[in-house]
């Protein structure tokens, strides 16, 4: 399934998130740059790396008025234990369904040590606040993924 395009409304949603909470996407249209990440699974070493990168840059993100928003197909029970045991600061939210993935095109085949599978894709979508989308990072590199997100957006104004 393709991404959406550059420039084109990003696709809303509304998910639970680590708390069991609703939590849409247009509730920050208008007052906030979103950047939309999907990773794979809560817990795991890739994915802890990529999260706390966040989590250790939160003053940075917010001084350029960006909510940081996380997705994975974990219930938010686990996406609480992750919350709780990395001391994270942002919202995780739970796609179980994966219907979001979908949308955003980041569902798909995977392989990894031989297996395939369906799955997300680490994908990340940066919208701005009149709620299109202005970049996609298809290739995410989870210890630099944090810097580099922040430095196309100071690029990018």
């Amino acid at each position: 399934m393709p991404f959406p395009e550059i420039g084109a409304p990003a696709p809303l949603f509304s998910l639970p998130n680590q708390a069991g909470e609703t939590v849409s996407l247009a509730d920050f249209q208008g007052q906030k740059t979103v950047v939309l990440y999907f990773y794979p699974k809560a817990m795991t070493p890739g994915c802890t790396v990529q999260a706390c990168g966040i989590r250790d840059n939160q003053a940075a993100y917010a001084a350029h008025d960006i909510v940081v928003l996380g997705i994975s197909p974990d219930t938010p029970k686990r996406l609480h234990k992750f919350m709780d045991k990395e001391q994270l600061n942002f919202p995780l939210l739970g796609d179980e369904d994966h219907a979001v993935a979908e949308a955003y095109g980041v569902w798909g085949l995977k392989k990894f040590m031989g297996r395939e599978y369906d799955g997300i894709h680490r994908v990340t979508f940066i919208i701005g606040k009149d709620g299109q989308i202005r970049h996609i990072m298809p290739k995410v590199n989870t210890k630099t993924h944090h810097s580099d997100v922040l430095k196309w957006i100071v690029e990018n104004p």
